[in-house]
């Protein structure tokens, strides 16, 4: 409770400026001192906002349970050390520059701190109000990294009636992180959606997402890293491939959030969702103009909705379709607007409703309608909370008395019909996330052994016949320099061609493998880059001794060639994020893998059934199915070895990276036929294989 309800608080560093941090957290502690006691301590002694001051915290008669530390960073130290003295539990540290010394005894105490370089905190229930800015109470809670981004998201929160319930700014999350700050939110009666903006992810934001999305809290956010922020890794397709902004979109989808792009998004996808999250993508449009109804059944399209026609228009004051158009019938009488929501919302052919065009600037524009006005407002609140579907508003006022009673009711009204549309758009992908995610709750637990049931291969499938660094152990430590040879056999549940380890052209001859023949430099990474591999061998001796001459001599692989001319080619790549710990992709792969870059990617680990998912998000699952007279491929197989892939990586920490490219998947099975592991931390030279710093 020390951060959402203390029974004291003190302020150091309050001030009598208004332009100081310290007169904005003493006038907001003050809001609460009805029910907490509240401490001003200034050095001077001299009154705050006609209050008097303490110069020091061993001047008041008890220890305050919550200190904010509203002094520059040089005197926090001192302040620090007398609150853990008295006996203080928490601190909110507003400055920047805080040192690791002072962290480290404030934690050595048992006590707690938010930040520090954090703005603060406010919670609508408790009258807390420890932050810059001014806050209206509602029902958003806001944690954010950046406080200014949070303050920004509760001033629009403000503006579209929806206000905030909790907000907490956590800094630098040198203590109190954004992972506790949402699970505080979960028994928060006042809380029923949540804004975040994160620019880095700790342990424990997935899991604290999830129990909110589980207790009936949409969670929404806001982060940055699209472009430049992308992750890249020198070795493997599978780091080329993977984004930061990727991987949050498999976090957000484990845990049934959805992330946004701008504060604006965030205030109003929250405020469509904070009464309840559309069971779909089916909209309904309501306009009194032809081409706005266009509009917004255009702009419906891009965000990913339809526009279904209506099965149900008994009752309509207008033309029956969808784009409903009133064509004066509002005019005519303003309680067609509610007749006409009304329909729509009963009717079981749409999941949202928009209203768009001139209803809200009747009263503005003729006073005596704005009674009138108002009641119609009323009622459509009254629909869309008894029908559970909700209704959002386009209004060419930007503010009149009809404007501000849809708000006040829960219906969301934006002066801009591309707001109203996208945040449709995106609470029907919420919706979707979630149901998506309470479904794989409780499914994620897979065996590592084994190997994918199914049809067995027309080409032979093989373990390697000499030269292994380690046989059949998938627990096993991993050799100095893994190459080739060492992912197939750390890989035992995978199909491999059959394959030797040679280091002379005279074993190459001895081969009894049949050809055509495929050779490969075992070490290098990248082998098509450095021409490592030869593929269609009838003379592999005569290869190798020309390879041999370019790279020099090693270990290098003679393997037989999958010939089928039915397979598909793709990468399944797992990497361990920074982050978020293990994620699992499938795509398009091949040497062109990183030019197509047809991928999806989830947080390891997945079940087969999520798996299924991911191939069907890809560009080229119609490949997969069968077109042109081709048979399906085994995508059974397919999706079992994607899932035992990311199980692997989760259960073997010292491992960085397994990519598998290309896997050939035919109708008669899955074969890989080439694969790379990366040792966690290592980083593998591209042309010798040996380790450099």
């Amino acid at each position: 409770m020390i951060f959402s309800d203390p029974a004291s608080v003190a302020v150091v560093g309050a001030s009598d400026d208004p332009a100081k941090w310290g007169h904005w957290l003493a006038r907001g502690a003050l809001i609460g001192r009805d029910r907490r006691a509240v401490h001003l301590v200034n050095r001077s002694g001299g009154p705050v906002l006609s209050e008097p001051t303490v110069r020091s915290l061993s001047e008041l008669p008890e220890a305050p349970e919550l200190v904010v530390l509203a002094v520059p960073a040089a005197h926090v130290p001192a302040v620090v050390d007398e609150a853990l003295a008295v006996g203080v539990r928490g601190f909110v540290g507003i400055p920047a520059g805080i040192d690791d010394g002072v962290i480290s005894r404030i934690r050595d105490a048992g006590a707690r701190l938010l930040g520090p370089n954090c703005l603060g905190l406010f919670d609508a229930a408790t009258s807390l109000h420890l932050a810059w800015g001014r806050f209206q109470p509602g029902s958003l809670g806001v944690v954010s990294q950046s406080g200014q981004v949070g303050l920004e998201i509760a001033g629009l929160a403000a503006e579209s009636g929806l206000g905030v319930s909790r907000f907490v700014s956590v800094g630098n999350q040198a203590d109190v992180t954004a992972a506790e700050a949402l699970l505080d939110l979960v028994s928060h009666d006042l809380t029923t959606v949540v804004g975040v903006y994160l620019e880095s992810f700790g342990p424990g934001i997935v899991s604290a997402m999830a129990e909110l999305r589980a207790a009936g809290k949409p969670v929404v956010l806001l982060t940055v890293g699209s472009s430049s922020a992308a992750q890249q890794a020198a070795l493997s397709h599978t780091g080329a491939l993977t984004s930061s902004l990727d991987v949050v979109d498999a976090a957000c989808r484990r845990a049934g959030a959805v992330r946004v792009s701008t504060p604006a998004a965030v205030v109003d996808l929250a405020a469509v969702v904070s009464s309840g999250v559309p069971r779909g993508c089916r909209v309904g449009i309501i306009s009194d103009s032809g081409g706005q109804g266009a509009i917004a059944a255009d702009l419906a399209a891009v965000a990913g909705l339809s526009v279904p026609s209506l099965s149900s228009v008994d009752g309509l004051p207008a033309v029956a379709s969808n784009p409903v158009d009133l064509a004066g019938a509002g005019e005519r009488d303003l309680s067609n607007y509610a007749r006409a929501v009304e329909v729509l919302v009963r009717g079981g052919d749409v999941d949202t409703v928009v209203l768009s065009g001139y209803f809200g600037s009747y009263g503005a524009d003729t006073p005596s309608l704005e009674d009138a006005e108002v009641a119609v407002a009323h009622r459509i609140c009254s629909l869309a909370r008894e029908t559970g579907v909700p209704v959002a508003v386009h209004s060419m006022c930007a503010d009149s008395a009809a404007v501000r009673a849809l708000r006040a009711g829960g219906v969301p009204v934006q002066h801009t019909i591309e707001r109203v549309v996208a945040a449709l758009g995106d609470a029907a992908r919420l919706g979707a996330l979630s149901v998506a995610a309470a479904a794989r709750s409780g499914a994620l637990s897979l065996p590592l052994a084994g190997a994918p049931t199914g049809p067995e291969l027309s080409v032979p499938a093989g373990r390697i016949e000499s030269g292994d660094p380690f046989r059949g152990d998938p627990c096993a430590s991993l050799p100095h320099q893994p190459g080739y040879l060492t992912a197939r056999e750390l890989l035992s549940f995978v199909r491999f061609p059959r394959a030797h380890a040679v280091t002379s052209a005279a074993e190459v001859k001895a081969t009894t493998l049949t050809g055509p023949y495929v050779l490969k430099a075992d070490w290098l990474p990248h082998k098509s880059e450095h021409g490592g591999v030869k593929t269609g061998l009838t003379d592999p001796a005569t290869a190798f001794e020309e390879m041999e001459a370019r790279l020099g001599p090693g270990t290098y692989v003679l393997e037989e060639m999958d010939t089928r001319e039915d397979a598909v080619e793709l990468i399944i790549g797992a990497k361990r994020d920074h982050s978020f710990g293990p994620v699992i992709l499938v795509g398009a792969g091949g040497i062109h893998a990183e030019l197509f870059r047809d991928t999806a990617i989830e947080l390891a680990p997945v079940t087969p059934a999520t798996a299924r998912e991911m191939l069907a998000r890809l560009v080229l699952a119609p490949l997969l199915s069968g077109r042109r007279g081709a048979k399906p491929v085994d995508v059974t197989a397919l999706a079992e070895l994607i899932a035992q892939i990311s199980a692997t990586l989760v259960a073997r920490p010292d491992l960085s990276e397994i990519e598998l490219n290309p896997v050939r998947v035919g109708p008669d099975g899955v074969l890989a036929v080439d694969a790379l592991i990366i040792p966690s931390g290592d980083r593998l030279n591209d042309t010798s294989g040996r380790r450099v710093a």
